[in-house]
């Protein structure tokens, strides 16, 4: 699909990762294939990812690489993120973001209740989340039950309007072949490619 809008964020706090790397990889093959991108990195964003004690009526202003983002997830049709998966959850740094930069009267309207939920703004929007473990498959889906992916798809991105969530996954990350490497930046271009 020509035009399509896609806003792909790097989600690794580091200078340099995997997650760079595809994130990357994917904006290069989605411009490629018509697409307009826009591309943020989790380093270079500075901010400060606690949300405090503040409230919804009255938050912290956002600072301008969270108000940018927050402009460019509104303006995208598709998001995708590129994030480890440490301790069963988000990076500390990517979890601030979403806490600080979903913020009510641009994510979420809290004046509108759904099942006592508030009313999500930023619907039409669809996600891919390109996720590198240390934990097999199987594991994550038998024994940690996709915890990360419960509270990554249902928690935060569903919250906010923007479903449905798919995932690529890529384990044994930090020990990974070149070879490997390889292979999963072939995945990675192909859903570029297809925008999905």
């Amino acid at each position: 699909m020509a035009n399509k809008r896609i806003l792909v964020l790097n989600g690794h706090p580091g200078e340099q990762s995997l997650s760079l790397h595809f994130t990357q990889l994917y904006a290069r093959a989605a411009e490629a294939a018509g697409a307009e991108v826009r591309l943020h990195s989790l380093p270079d964003m500075s901010f400060d990812a606690d949300f405090g004690q503040s409230s919804y009526s009255q938050f912290k202003p956002l600072e301008p690489p969270l108000a940018d983002f927050l402009t460019d997830l509104e303006w995208a049709d598709h998001f995708v993120v590129a994030t480890p998966m440490w301790w069963g959850g988000l990076p500390a740094k990517l979890k601030g973001l979403f806490g600080r930069a979903f913020i009510p009267g641009r994510a979420f309207d809290t004046s509108v209740r759904k099942m006592g939920m508030p009313a999500p703004i930023l619907t039409g929007k669809t996600a891919r989340v390109i996720m590198t473990s240390d934990t097999p498959l199987w594991f994550e889906r038998l024994i940690y039950r996709r915890a990360f992916m419960h509270q990554l798809t249902k928690q935060i991105l569903a919250f906010v309007g923007i479903k449905p969530t798919r995932y690529t996954y890529f384990s044994g990350a930090s020990e990974a072949a070149e070879a490997k490497v390889e292979r999963w930046g072939a995945m990675v271009s192909a859903r570029g490619k297809s925008m999905a």
